[in-house]
């Protein structure tokens, strides 16, 4: 397994996520999604998984500052990519694999 987890340092489901992994002794790379963001391959192959609205977190001041709700599809995307603060965290990888949020009902079937 090669498990990356995408998450932000004041998220209580990323540390959850962290434990999750940690008790079971599964080695995984953290990466700040806040300071580095997704490359445009990484956000394209979630994406693909798990959709463009789970990767979104509407309830943060940035969804609403930056008019989300009301701008085309495409120009979503772009600020997405643009500003890593608007995604739901955590993301947890495994090669192709990944899931949004704490979810060790689906991460217990990777291997």
């Amino acid at each position: 397994m090669n498990i990356q987890i995408f998450g932000a340092s004041k998220s209580f489901d990323t540390k959850k996520a962290e434990r999750w992994f940690k008790e079971r002794r599964i080695k995984y790379q953290y990466i700040d999604v806040l300071s580095k963001g997704l490359s445009p391959r990484e956000y394209q192959s979630v994406k693909q998984k798990v959709g463009f609205e789970a990767l979104v977190n509407t309830k943060c001041r940035a969804y609403e500052d930056l008019f989300m709700a009301y701008i085309t599809p495409q120009a979503r995307e772009e600020t997405l990519l643009e500003h890593p603060e608007l995604y739901a965290a955590p993301i947890v990888r495994n090669g192709r694999d990944a899931t949004v949020g704490y979810c060790p009902e689906v991460w217990s079937t990777w291997e």
